[in-house]
């Protein structure tokens, strides 16, 4: 019996190591105004992106979150510009949120996607099997 426990043990151990390496798909849910949402959004992805690079990460922003994205009021502006360079992670903005709120694309920041809506790209998402993270901050 212990023989079967002694195997166990490093069996278990490649299996969990094998399963962390694995590539990933998570789409984030952006939706608060608050500054520290947005902060912990990017900080997320960045840390994300470097630990899985075969990985793919997308951000949807909507709603009250709009403000990170918009290349005049981003607190978060220049570690957006620098992760644009990242082929494994994008930044999409909803237009119906745009519309609403009269913003025009070339206000966004460069390498900003939209969608027509936000909230519809996080259900498609997730259907094709896509992890899902609501970032917020009280």
């Amino acid at each position: 019996m212990k023989k079967y426990v002694i195997l166990l043990f490093p069996i278990a151990f490649t299996i969990q190591a094998w399963a962390q390496n694995q590539p990933v798909k998570i789409v984030f849910d952006v939706t608060s105004s608050n500054e520290k949402a947005h902060q912990s959004a990017v900080r997320h992805v960045k840390m994300m992106s470097e630990a899985y690079p075969d990985s793919e990460f997308e951000v949807v922003v909507y709603s009250g979150a709009i403000a990170m994205v918009l290349e005049e009021e981003s607190s978060v502006a220049d570690d957006i510009t620098q992760l644009k360079g990242n082929d494994q992670v994008s930044f999409k903005v909803c237009e119906a949120t745009m519309k609403r709120r009269q913003i025009d694309k070339s206000q966004l920041l460069p390498g900003v996607g939209t969608v027509p809506d936000g909230i519809l790209e996080i259900v498609t998402k997730q259907g094709e099997g896509w992890g899902y993270i609501k970032e917020a901050h009280n």
